[in-house]
Formats: C-alpha cells, structure tokens, sequence
C-alpha cells in the first residue's frame, strides 16, 4: 500500500470519545491534521474512518508512515 505525505515527525495526541466516527487523513494533505478534509479527492487515498470502542488519548500517526492506521506505530523514528 502506498504511504501518504509526511504530515509530521511526531504523532499527535487526540482525545477519543467512545461510539463516535473519526476520519484520520491518510494522504497527509489535509489542511485539518489528523483529520480528513477531502483533500485526497482525486489522489486514490481514502480516510482511514473507524468508530473509538472507547474515551481515551491515542497518538494519532502524523508522518503518515504507519501500518497500524490511525495510531502511531514509531515509524517516524526511521525517517530520514
């Protein structure tokens, strides 16, 4: 699968409220980071969309690199 632009070298942390949608942008061009704006419209990336199973903080990947979609699996360390 191909990875989206690099949004960041860190993740973000986000407040998750248990039964509602989020829709974590995964083309990395949202102008509304870590969330989807539409603006993959057109580029073959769709939103990473899920339901939180519970209220909690979760690191929310920026760098677009993970493969654990939308959380933070360390790949930003191996960046160059």
């Amino acid at each position: 699968m191909e990875k989206g632009k690099i949004a960041g070298n860190t993740p973000q942390i986000v407040g998750l409220e248990e039964g509602k949608a989020y829709a974590w942008c995964a083309c990395g061009l949202s102008a509304n980071q870590p969330y989807c704006d539409g603006s993959h419209k057109g580029t073959g990336f769709k939103p990473h969309v899920f339901k939180a199973d519970s209220t909690k903080k979760a690191a929310f990947c920026m760098c677009k690199q993970t493969d654990n979609h939308p959380f933070c699996d360390g790949s930003h360390a191996k960046l160059g």
